[in-house]
């Protein structure tokens, strides 16, 4: 089970830096709709998400009402990779450390007294955790083709890498 979370973590990781590398910096206030994020505050979003991923690691619970709601969106492309990459380390450390035990320990997720789920955490860390950042930097980049931006491949080469 270990072997499995940790590679299909590290791959992920690996493929959504490939994407926040391309942010515009130009862009980062712009937002495709009034209802969506800012490319900033998208960006910024999966830095926080990677905050989620270590809290499962270290903690029996998530409560979300002791989250602030919104944080104040990075505007430069540097800042959110010197999050994100002292983020990543931090979670392939906490990977490392981890044993099978831990990855089958029951994970609370909680909005204050209301229990939202509770899953063993290695499921935790796939659903709430990777799949979450994946859905998230699909939107990403989304943003990026609507701005024409290249748009990297990240399960195999994308229209762009193809020259189409």
């Amino acid at each position: 089970m270990k072997q499995l979370i940790v590679g299909d973590a590290l791959h992920e990781l690996n493929v959504t830096r490939r994407i926040l590398e391309r942010l515009p910096e130009e862009h980062m206030s712009w937002q495709p709709h009034s209802k969506s994020m800012t490319l900033g505050g998208l960006a910024t979003h999966l830095i926080n998400l990677l905050n989620w991923q270590i809290a499962i690691l270290l903690q029996p619970e998530f409560d979300l009402s002791a989250v602030p709601v919104r944080r104040e969106a990075l505007q430069r492309r540097e800042e959110v990779l010197e999050e994100f990459d002292a983020n990543v380390a931090k979670l392939e450390k906490l990977l490392a450390e981890c044993d099978e035990d831990a990855l089958g320990q029951e994970w609370t997720l909680r909005n204050g007294d209301h229990i939202i789920q509770r899953q063993p955490r290695a499921l935790a860390l796939r659903t709430f955790g990777l799949s979450h950042m994946v859905h998230h930097r699909a939107q990403l980049g989304v943003y990026l083709r609507l701005l024409d931006i290249p748009v990297p491949g990240l399960y195999g080469p994308s229209a762009d890498e193809e020259g189409k």
